[in-house]
């Protein structure tokens, strides 16, 4: 009984985990961009929701001008951006 609840509430978090990504970076607030964004936090979810509200973001790259977003970051949420 017990192992089928561990199963039954590890499927429901990795459910909940993949309906967070993805995310369309020009409106959404920085607390949904560090929950939707693998190796993103706070300050830097603040810093992409600051810079694509300035300049609207239109493609990933875009994202290379964010203080802290580089190639290797880029790459790795590259997926899960929307514009």
């Amino acid at each position: 009984m017990f192992s089928r609840m561990s199963v039954l509430i590890g499927a429901m978090l990795v459910s909940f985990s993949v309906l967070a990504s993805p995310v369309n970076v020009n409106s959404a607030a920085p607390e949904e961009i560090a929950a939707a964004l693998k190796g993103i936090g706070p300050s830097k979810s603040m810093a992409i929701s600051e810079y694509c509200k300035q300049n609207k973001c239109s493609k990933p790259e875009d994202l290379l001008n964010v203080k802290g977003i580089g190639e290797k970051t880029l790459e790795k949420i590259k997926a899960d951006l929307r514009f």
